[in-house]
């Protein structure tokens, strides 16, 4: 089960990602992780419109960026993301942006989950919980 924890997918650098100093921009690299943010919830049948029929939905609260290579136009680039800590209301992921595996972005991000009528944080339902493999 713990393997539903983890995601990741593949994307081609775009000339549309690229900014003025020729790499991707810093926004860019945010925008791969929540596609696979995204994706990941998709894959395990938890997307944004169940997750409100469920009554909750994720929230980013922080990330936490670091940068050690750039990315470049046409690079095929590996984006992955993990659940790493899970409680009650919150959650967190590692996420990780690999060329050719090596290393060029990692990002630590807070989650708070939150009731979407109330705008209040809310404790994640078992049947979310299931499936991420949480429980």
């Amino acid at each position: 089960m713990e393997s539903r924890r983890r995601f990741g997918q593949g994307v081609v650098v775009l000339e549309s990602d690229i900014d003025s100093l020729g790499h991707v921009n810093n926004t860019v690299y945010l925008r791969y992780i929540e596609d696979c943010v995204t994706a990941h919830a998709e894959s395990v049948g938890m997307s944004l419109a169940r997750l409100r029929q469920l009554g909750v939905v994720p929230v980013v609260r922080r990330h936490t960026i670091t940068y050690h290579r750039p990315a470049l136009l046409g690079d095929a680039l590996e984006v992955s993301t993990e659940i790493v800590a899970f409680r009650s209301f919150r959650a967190t992921r590692h996420n990780r942006i690999f060329r050719a595996g090596v290393l060029l972005v990692e990002c630590e991000t807070d989650w708070v989950w939150i009731d979407p009528l109330r705008g209040r944080p809310k404790a994640v339902p078992d049947e979310v919980q299931k499936a991420f493999g949480l429980i």
